[in-house]
Order: structure tokens, then sequence, then C-alpha cells
């Protein structure tokens, strides 16, 4: 069974706070999170939005870009389904009728 470390669990719970936010900054949150989730519905990632983040906010980008690569598989298997689906809910409600 894959393990995430403490520091990527820790950079993907700050991601999924700051994307459940009504920012600039959440809203790009998002759209990466979204991206690892399922890139062809929710759409893909401009790695140039990552310059719109405060540094904070773009390491904790890296750590779980880094993660997702490690990991090789989506979210929901690492037991964050519901969180990604509300995020889904909030950034992307036409897909929740689908």
């Amino acid at each position: 069974m894959f393990e995430m470390t403490d520091e990527e669990k820790a950079a993907l719970d700050r991601l999924l706070i700051h994307a459940r936010g009504d920012t600039g900054q959440s809203r790009r949150v998002a759209d990466f999170l979204l991206a690892w989730w399922n890139a062809e519905e929710c759409g893909g990632f401009d790695i140039a939005a990552t310059w719109g983040l405060d540094a904070n906010i773009a390491a904790d980008v890296v750590i779980v870009f880094a993660l997702a690569v490690r990991a090789g598989g989506y979210p929901d298997n690492l037991g964050y389904g519901p969180q990604f689906e509300s995020i889904v809910r909030d950034w992307r409600p036409g897909l929740m009728t689908q």
C-alpha cells in the first residue's frame, strides 16, 4: 500500500484548504488539484498559473506534483475522493450533473 510522507500529506491538506477559498489563488490551486483528479473533464493546468501564487503555496504545489508522480495514481486512491469531489462542486458545478 502506498503511503504519503508527513510533508506530502501536510502540503496536500493545505492545498485542499486553499482550494476551498474564493480568491484567485484558490482558483489556481483548485485548477491544479482538479487537473490531477481528472484533467480530461476538469481541464489541464497552465504551469504559468503558479506565477500568481504565494511562494509557500507554490512550494506545496511542487510537493503535491511530486506526490502525484510518486503515487502513480489519482487522489481518490489515496483516500481523498470526497475532498476532491467537494472542489469539483465548488469550481466545476456543471460537472456534477453529468
